[in-house]
């Protein structure tokens, strides 16, 4: 299992756009991601309106976990489109 933390730099954190982006990169994967905002419990971060209840604000810290074959690459992806986009 693969874990990293990321803070949100967009002003207006996780919107619609990056988070229906971000929802087909990751189902580009075998492995099983989530997503955790401190305080909220784990969601599959396949599932975009779970992802956009989350209310992720700039400021704040999300981790995720990707457990599964290809969670190496999925990793490195996802932090990619992370810092490009959030």
């Amino acid at each position: 299992m693969k874990e990293f933390t990321y803070t949100i730099k967009d002003e207006i954190g996780i919107h619609a756009r990056p988070a229906g982006n971000l929802v087909k990169l990751i189902k580009g994967f075998s492995s099983a991601v989530t997503i955790e905002k401190e305080g909220k419990a784990p969601i599959n971060a396949t599932a975009l309106m779970k992802l956009m209840s989350l209310g992720v604000k700039c400021g704040d810290t999300v981790k995720f976990s990707i457990d599964g074959e290809d969670e190496e690459a999925a990793a490195k992806a996802i932090e990619e489109f992370m810092t490009a986009n959030l």
